[in-house]
């Protein structure tokens, strides 16, 4: 524990290692509290004006009375869905903008492997035998961004600049967004789906995304279409998912989320030919912590100063 005299204390947990000496480097005057086990938050929660943490630890609500500002490490606070009606004045920030460059990175990947099935070919290769086929340029396929938040806009310019043309779909169409060819309003993914070759979920996690992609959707598709999933897992009803690719309602999936994770062993998903199935990996670049510091720090100046801060979040729609 580092105490101060600035009278603010913010609340880490065992991860949070680094965080605090970021913070104690930065602001020696401010008080950092690292928890190292559920009871050690329990026990301070309460002492807690600031909490930063990936997660809202919800069961604890009512017990952190001081608690002002939620600061998350992810991009998505959908963590705190549970108590939306709860949290009151509580001031929530993200980490918005960190995540965009190296998830487009894993998307293009993604769509590359996809479109030359490298899985077949990585078997071909295995089993030494010769194929030799012809594929068309991806300059030639449309890319659909679904959520065309910071990360969702990241992914269209970078598929843009690639060649493709970029159709995507977002609450709000009054503006035109770099990248995109087409926009069309969130209600309308019946007629941006199956203008699709690749079709990439980039969705913010509330209630009204819970499984937007399910069977009717699906079914919209091209029947030689991909799915991408780089939001969450529980935007696509997975047992409708895996339904339409078993019976070839669309060609393939990559898929980085899911309704559980990590992922069930007996899940049919490890096994499927047409998959790549990774372990939530498209959003962690190797300086996670210091792009996370790089906003927190900015928020506790602000904070500090009384002066508005980056990224925060409109708890009516959830981002």
């Amino acid at each position: 524990m580092n105490n101060g005299d600035q009278g603010l204390t913010i609340l880490l947990n065992a991860a949070g290692q680094t965080y605090a000496r970021l913070i104690q480097d930065r602001f020696p005057n401010v008080c950092t509290i690292v928890v190292s086990s559920p009871d050690d938050l329990e026990r301070y929660i309460g002492e807690a004006d600031v909490l930063l943490a990936s997660r809202f630890p919800v069961h604890l609500f009512d017990r952190a009375k001081r608690l002002r500002w939620f600061q998350c490490t992810n991009a998505g606070v959908d963590s705190l869905m549970p108590i939306l009606d709860k949290v009151g004045e509580l001031l929530v920030t993200s980490a918005r903008g960190i995540h965009g460059d190296v998830i487009a990175d894993y998307v293009m990947a993604g769509v590359t492997m996809l479109h030359w099935d490298f899985r077949r070919l990585l078997q071909e290769q295995a089993d030494r035998k010769w194929n030799p086929r012809y594929v068309a340029p991806l300059g030639e396929k449309t890319l659909g961004v679904v959520g065309l938040g910071s990360i969702g806009s990241t992914i269209a310019r970078r598929a843009k600049s690639a060649g493709m043309s970029v159709v995507g779909s977002k609450r709000d169409i009054s503006a035109p967004v770099e990248g995109v060819d087409q926009l069309f309003a969130s209600d309308a993914l019946g007629e941006l789906l199956p203008l699709c070759d690749f079709v990439v979920l980039a969705l913010p996690a509330t209630p009204d995304t819970v499984g937007v992609i399910g069977a009717d959707a699906l079914a919209r598709m091209k029947p030689d279409a991909f799915l991408v999933n780089i939001a969450r897992g529980d935007v696509v009803v997975e047992a409708d998912l895996v339904q339409a690719l078993q019976k070839g309602t669309i060609a393939g999936a990559m898929l980085d989320v899911f309704e559980r994770e990590p992922l069930p062993i007996e899940s049919p998903l490890w096994d499927m030919p047409n998959v790549i199935a990774t372990p939530h990996v498209a959003g962690s670049p190797t300086n996670y912590s210091e792009r996370v510091f790089s906003i927190f720090a900015e928020n506790i100046e602000c904070f500090l100063n009384g002066a508005p801060m980056r990224n925060v979040i409109n708890l009516k729609r959830g981002y």
